[in-house]
C-alpha cells in the first residue's frame, strides 16, 4: 500500500484505454471534466466526448438517449450532483428503461475535504441502491477501480460507480482477481469480521493488524459491490466469526452497514457494529482530519471491534 492515487484518476486512465478498444463508447460530463478526469478522453476522442454544461438532469437524460441508441455511455459529475440533483432522471430515465449508462460519480464522501458539507455526499449509495436493477460499485483503490470499471462497461445495464477525490493507497496488485458482485476475504480471522468498502478497506486492514497485537484475530472482507451484494461471503463470516463490524465512507443509514444487516438479520443474526457517517453533515477540512473527527479511520474501526467484543 505505497503508491497513492485517487480513484477518479484511475477512471480517467481506464476511459482512454477503453476508448481505443470500444468504438461505441461515449463519455459525457457536466462541466467538471478536469475534476472528474474525463478531460483526457475528450482530448483523445473529441468526437465521442460531450460536455453538457452545468445541467445534470440534461446530462443523464441525454445519456439515456445515447444508450438506447446503442452506445455505451459513461456519464460523470460529482457524486452529490449525480445522485442528488439528478435523482429523478436517473430513476425514471436510466433505471426504469434499464439504459446502458454507467454513472461514474467522483468526489464522494468526507474525503472531498475542503469543498465542505455541500459537496460531501454520504447518501449516494443509499439512493442508488433503492433503484431497481441498479448495480452499485465502490472500489477501494485504483487497481480495483480500473478492473471494476472495465467490468461495469462490459455488462449491459445501469451501474453507479463511486469514486473519490483524494489520493488513496493502492491496496491490490495488478494480478489480483477482483470480480464485480463478489466480496473478497483479504485477511483471515476467527474472532470477528470487519466488512469494509471503498477507502475503508485499507483502514480496516490497519485496524486488524493493530488488534492482532492485542490478541484479537480479525477477518477483513472487501465488498466492492454494494448491490447486488455478495450474500454468501457475509453469511459465511457471520457463521464462522459470530460478530460483524461494517466500515464505510458513507452514512450508516442505507449504505453498506444497512445492506449487510439486511442479509444478516434474515439469514444468520449476529452482533453488529457500524462505522461510518453518523447521521450528520460534514464540514470543510483536510481529508485525514475529517476522517478522524467523523469516525471513518482505522482507530474508529478499532473502537468498534473492541466494543463488539465486550458485548
Amino acid at each position: 500500500m505505497t503508491v497513492k492515487m485517487a480513484t477518479r484518476q484511475a477512471y480517467g486512465e481506464v476511459l482512454v484505454e477503453l476508448g481505443h478498444e470500444l468504438e461505441n463508447l461515449v463519455v459525457m460530463d457536466a462541466d467538471l471534466s478536469k475534476s472528474t478526469m474525463t478531460a483526457e478522453f475528450g482530448k483523445v476522442f473529441p468526437e465521442r466526448f460531450i460536455n453538457m454544461g452545468i445541467a445534470e438532469q440534461n446530462l443523464y437524460g441525454a445519456a439515456t438517449g445515447m444508450a438506447i441508441s446503442g452506445k455505451v455511455v459513461c456519464a460523470s459529475t460529482f457524486a452529490m450532483f449525480a445522485t442528488g440533483r439528478a435523482f429523478e432522471i436517473v430513476r425514471n430515465s436510466i433505471g426504469y428503461t434499464r439504459a446502458n449508462v454507467k454513472i461514474c460519480a467522483t468526489h464522494a464522501g468526507i474525503t472531498v475535504g475542503e469543498d465542505g458539507a455541500s459537496h460531501q455526499t454520504f447518501e449516494d449509495m443509499a439512493l442508488m441502491r433503492t433503484i431497481p436493477g441498479m448495480t452499485v460499485v465502490n472500489p477501494c483503490d485504483c487497481v480495483s477501480a480500473k478492473k471494476l470499471i472495465r467490468q461495469a462497461v462490459a455488462m449491459d445495464g445501469p451501474v453507479y460507480v463511486r469514486l473519490g477525490r483524494a489520493p488513496v493507497p493502492n491496496f491490490y496488485q495488478e494480478d489480483d482477481d477482483i470480480q464485480l458482485g463478489k466480496g473478497k476475504c483479504i485477511r483471515e480471522g476467527k474472532d470477528l469480521t470487519v466488512i469494509a468498502t471503498g477507502i475503508m478497506v485499507s483502514e480496516a486492514m490497519m485496524a486488524a493488524e493493530k488488534l492482532q497485537e492485542e490478541g484479537l484475530d480479525v477477518r477483513v472482507v472487501d465488498i466492492n459491490t454494494i448491490k447486488p451484494i455478495d450474500r454468501d461471503i457475509i453469511v459465511k463470516a457471520a457463521k464462522e466469526t459470530g460478530r460483524i463490524v461494517t466500515a464505510e465512507e458513507h452514512s450508516v443509514i442505507g449504505g453498506l452497514g444497512s445492506a449487510v444487516a439486511e442479509v444478516v438479520v434474515r439469514e444468520w443474526p449476529v452482533a453488529m457494529e457500524m462505522v461510518g457517517q453518523l447521521d450528520t453533515f460534514g464540514e470543510s477540512g483536510k481529508p485525514d482530519q475529517l476522517k478522524e473527527k467523523y469516525g471513518m479511520d482505522a482507530e474508529a474501526v478499532i473502537r468498534a471491534c473492541r466494543k463488539i467484543m465486550d458485548r
